[in-house]
């Protein structure tokens, strides 16, 4: 009610359905508005069917669907307004499109540090991605700043108004690129009277599921490492580990291993206690393999917890009598011996037992300190523990056999002894690289079974190109009965699985299947200026697919540098015009966390800027330090790139990453330049940026 005092509606269309003389005003806003008689519709909900109309069709004849089926009739207006406070500010007719005057009135605005919802501007293309509600598996491929994200919540708001009577917003989950996004994007669902849906990062699972085992690298340790890494044997072993045990292959592979172990290899961890043994790993597998081969493997290791624990409750009765717990019933103190009584007490209600019999106080006390005692042992045994997962899938790594045979007769990579050797090292530290942490998860619940989410009723990824296929399988089983909607862009994929999912998001068919899967393409890309998309589209193979929204402005700038003194004065300057000018919300991208920190500490002094790390929880209004891979997803004023030399951005692994902290910019982009310029300057036409030396 309060938005709409100050924001009514956005839109008004006059439709007269077929047979029907009268024609009707449909007035569209962010929410329903009904006269006193709750019949009437003096406002329609932008989810609503009719408002469809506004979205896809053009005056003339129009057609929109309903639960009853579809209507049919004639569109005789189409009208946008833009209200502020109470005050129509802007309002003219359309066509086809929701009009460009508005849309270049919205993105020639300032940039914030929160994304705001698009109702007002929804284009068709993005309207067939909010309300598509058949696909199982939706995917969306757009090109930078075409508003893929914005539309993905917009589609959240829309099933969670179009299915409110069975869907609620913590039955959706957000899987973003970072936590920062989290933030980002979480103004959006309740500028639109809908509660948030529930926001995690894939890294944040697998931190859950593995953090209190291993020491986890993340994506973002990752990235760091590979590009601060100079050419050489350590890179090419990387990014030859990250490419095969991110791939399809390594998930079969993993597959294969556990149908190899119901028949033979299984390994297991002793139970001990005080250092004596309970029952021995040997013994553990002989009863594994007893039990019928046509029991499952996860089913067999249930049995095995079921045996252990009376195995558990022969060890504790036959401990009772043990001199050590003789010991802890004398070290009893008065509280906890009192405690103990009132415990056992409690327990005997009824029964002819008393407590005031030594021998029976005694045996009653052994089997309550024994018991508690135990407890960590049999919670040990309840979490399945004692199945070795570190320990067989050390085993994939030291035996190359087996690896082999499990690849059925492929090739390895070219580096296989050098990837072992670095994944087993690891191991041994008890740490996870990033690309292990996935398949170990996998194999983990494919041994113990899988922890899957029933309630979750619709997952978003957003940048999706980031994930793995093996990640992607892996979120498939975890969330069974989900729908799911893929957002992403491969030109902005930027870590080093990407190359993984190939040339193309149609391959993620793969995951439920074509005939359960739709790919809708997003081409026009509205955040940045014309001058800007030209410049950025030119450095990518089949750039000239991506349309660019006229919204004019400056060409983008390179600047040549001749020393770091030079350069740190000229941002200084650079910064003070922008400020000067009214951009607010800037940003000084530099290629890694290591450079954002050295660039903020020598410019802290004279600029009020802010650094952002992998650890700051939201993004800040004003002048930003930020490392590339954390500006995904998010749009600037103007965009200052630290250092855009070849000598900085030289690989060709890199082009993607340069390419996606040029396209943060909505109305300037300046690079700046230690040198010579990277060749994914050089290479596109000099008119398309303006060069300029110092």
């Amino acid at each position: 009610m309060k938005l709409l005092v100050k924001s009514p509606y956005f839109g008004r269309i006059d439709f007269r359905e077929q047979g029907r003389e009268h024609t009707e005003p449909i007035y569209l806003g962010i929410a329903s508005f009904l006269d006193d008689d709750q019949e009437t519709f003096l406002v329609y909900d932008w989810r609503a069917p009719v408002s469809s109309l506004y979205y896809d069709g053009a005056p003339g004849p129009a057609a929109y669907q309903t639960p009853e089926g579809e209507m049919f009739g004639t569109m005789e207006l189409k009208r946008q307004f833009v209200i502020k406070e109470g005050k129509i500010d802007v309002m003219f007719d359309t066509g086809v499109t929701i009009g460009d005057e508005l849309l270049q009135q919205v993105l020639s605005h300032s940039a914030d540090n929160q994304m705001k919802s698009i109702v007002a501007t929804i284009q068709r293309e993005q309207n067939a991605v909010i309300r598509n509600d058949k696909s199982r598996m939706l995917v969306v491929q757009g090109a930078a700043g075409s508003g893929k994200t914005s539309a993905a919540l917009q589609r959240v708001a829309y099933l969670l108004y179009k299915y409110r009577a069975t869907l609620k917003a913590d039955q959706v989950l957000l899987f973003s690129p970072n936590p920062l996004f989290n933030s980002y994007v979480s103004s959006v669902l309740p500028e639109l009277g809908e509660e948030n849906m529930m926001q995690t990062t894939f890294q944040a699972y697998l931190a859950h599921q593995l953090g209190k085992e291993f020491e986890l690298e993340d994506v973002f340790a990752q990235m760091e490492s590979i590009l601060n890494a100079e050419e050489g044997p350590w890179l090419n072993v990387k990014k030859a580990s990250i490419f095969f045990k991110s791939s399809p292959a390594f998930l079969q592979i993993i597959s294969k291993y556990t149908s190899l172990l119901e028949k033979k290899d299984m390994m297991f961890r002793e139970i001990r206690f005080q250092g004596r043994l309970i029952i021995s790993a040997e013994t553990m597998k002989k009863k594994f393999y007893e039990y019928d081969p046509g029991i499952k493997l996860v089913n067999r290791i249930d049995l095995m917890k079921q045996w252990m624990l009376k195995e558990l409750m022969t060890f504790a009765h036959a401990e009772r009598s043990a001199a050590w717990v003789d010991d802890q019933i004398e070290l009893l103190s008065q509280e906890e011996y009192q405690r103990a009584y009132t415990k056992i007490r409690r327990k005997q209600m009824g029964t002819k037992d008393s407590f005031d019999d030594h021998e029976l106080e005694r045996n009653l006390l052994a089997k309550m300190i024994v018991n508690e005692w135990l407890k960590p042992v049999r919670k040990w045994i309840k979490r399945l523990r004692y199945v070795d997962v570190k320990g067989l899938y050390r085993e994939l790594f030291r035996n190359k056999e087996l690896m082999l045979t499990l690849n059925s007769g492929g090739d390895l990579p070219e580096m296989w002894d050098q990837i072992a050797e670095q994944t087993l090292l690891e191991l041994k530290d008890k740490k996870l690289s990033y690309e292990d942490s996935t398949p170990y998860l996998y194999l983990q619940e494919l041994l113990k079974g899988f922890q899957t989410n029933t309630l979750i009723r619709h997952v978003f990824i957003d940048e999706v190109q980031d994930y793995s296929p093996f990640q992607l399988e892996y979120l498939k089983r975890l969330f069974p009965r989900a729908r799911m909607t893929a957002l992403g862009d491969l030109n902005q994929g930027i870590y080093a699985h990407t190359d993984v999912l190939g040339g193309s998001l149609e391959s993620l068919k793969e995951l439920y299947g074509a005939g359960e899967t739709e790919v809708i393409s997003l081409t026009k890309s509205y955040r940045s200026t014309y001058e800007i998309v030209d410049f950025t589209r030119s450095m990518m193979p089949g750039g000239e697919n991506i349309v660019a929204f006229d919204r004019q402005g400056d060409l983008p700038q390179v600047i040549m540098e001749s020393n770091l003194e030079q350069l740190h004065g000229d941002i200084i300057k650079d910064i003070q015009q922008l400020h000067e000018q009214g951009y607010e919300h800037t940003a000084i991208i530099c290629k890694t966390d290591e450079e954002s920190k050295r660039v903020y500490e020598a410019l802290k002094e004279t600029l009020p800027l802010k650094l952002i790390t992998k650890t700051t929880p939201s993004y800040i209004r004003g002048t930003l330090v930020i490392p590339s891979y954390l500006a995904k997803g998010v749009e600037f004023d103007a965009v200052l790139i630290y250092n855009g030399s070849e000598s900085s951005y030289s690989r060709e692994s890199e082009r993607k990453l340069f390419y996606t902290v040029c396209t943060r910019a909505m109305h300037l982009l300046h690079i700046y330049s230690l040198g010579q310029p990277s060749r994914f300057i050089t290479d596109i036409h000099s008119d398309k940026y303006t060069k300029i030396s110092k």
